[in-house]
């Protein structure tokens, strides 16, 4: 009689265990993370003959202080122990963003010794960069929409950001689900169809990523709106455009949409909103005096993604909720009289959701 070898990642009953299907997707998982970075985004020389797409394994394994061999068992599903500090340092090494981590320790079945860590993305450079920006509006986003950084006249742009929890600071959420948001945006269906159809785009290269089904789902279940525009499969690619913006505090902003990219065309980009005109400037000149006069509420406030806009010492939180007017907001309309006030407000920076 002849027998026939157990598989040992195979349960009884012919299925492969829980603990096995967790080590294959962590294992797709860091590969994937690996082939999208870059060796000049990660400190390294590229070097002449390099076929690898992103970095080696070696790489990796060297900026984790690890040993290759290991690393290798992990991305062959190899069935060994992973502690928190390894993973620690390839979510540092990889370039995970706060969901991303998450999702790294889910797989590896270990507790996160620090949830609140900020996004390595989001460097001391850029958030200088977003400080200097000031009083132009601005932000770092990911390709989900999730807002990772933003400075003072961003927080203040569309709604009070840093009334929000830091799982609501997505702007696509925001623009299908946040009343403020939505009065703040003119033509308002065009830009939430153009929205729907960027991220439609974005997403085909992570259809099978917890984080991106997740704000999928949440989006289809709060917005009938999204629903129907989602329906139409639109597809558009990020490009900047000219938008009308209509701020509860200093009234209306002619602006230019502009996206400056941090690494890959899939990875974070720095959003910014330069004035069109004298009149614009000079509203989001005012708009930045209201920020810097108004009480910090948000302070180092760990979360999900949410913008960063010039201006500001960086710190952990995210985008706010709703603002009180100050004037009559509108095409034209004269905005009330600019707050006040001795107290600055550092700017924020916040890890995706």
């Amino acid at each position: 009689m002849t027998s026939m070898a157990v598989d040992p990642l195979t349960a009884p009953g012919g299925t492969e265990s829980a603990s096995a299907v967790r080590r294959h997707e962590l294992a797709a998982f860091l590969r994937s993370r690996r082939e999208r970075i870059t060796p000049e985004q990660a400190g390294l020389v590229r070097g002449r003959r390099r076929r690898t797409p992103g970095l080696r394994r070696e790489e990796v394994a060297q900026l984790s202080a690890v040993g290759v061999t290991w690393y290798t068992w992990l991305e062959q599903a190899r069935d060994i122990h992973v502690s928190s500090q390894v993973l620690d340092a390839l979510s540092r090494a990889l370039l995970l963003d706060p969901s991303e981590r998450a999702h790294l320790f889910a797989l590896a079945g270990t507790p996160d010794p620090a949830p609140g860590t900020e996004c390595p993305s989001v460097t001391p450079a850029i958030r200088t960069m977003l400080e200097q920006l000031d009083p132009i509006p601005a932000c770092v986003q990911n390709s989900r929409y999730d807002v990772l950084a933003y400075n003072r006249t961003y927080a203040l742009l569309l709604c009070d950001l840093d009334a929000l929890p830091p799982e609501e600071r997505n702007c696509l959420l925001l623009a299908f689900t946040h009343d403020d948001w939505r009065a703040s945006v003119v033509d308002l269906p065009e830009v939430t169809r153009m929205m729907a159809a960027k991220f439609r785009a974005s997403m085909a290269g992570h259809l099978a990523e917890p984080a991106w089904k997740a704000l999928l789902h949440r989006l289809e279940s709060r917005s009938p709106e999204f629903r129907e525009v989602w329906e139409r499969h639109e597809v558009v690619d990020q490009r900047g455009r000219t938008k009308y913006i209509r701020n509860a505090h200093v009234g209306l902003l002619h602006v230019e949409h502009t996206n400056l990219w941090l690494g890959p065309a899939s990875g974070p980009r720095l959003v910014s909103y330069p004035p069109m005109d004298a009149e614009t400037r000079a509203r989001m000149e005012r708009l930045h005096r209201i920020a810097l006069g108004a009480a910090p509420r948000g302070t180092a406030r760990a979360g999900s993604g949410g913008p960063t806009a010039p201006g500001g010492t960086a710190h952990a939180t995210a985008p706010g909720g709703p603002t009180a007017p100050e004037g009559a907001p509108g095409p034209g309309g004269a905005p009330g009289p600019a707050g006040t006030g001795a107290a600055t407000r550092p700017a924020y920076a916040t890890m995706g959701p």
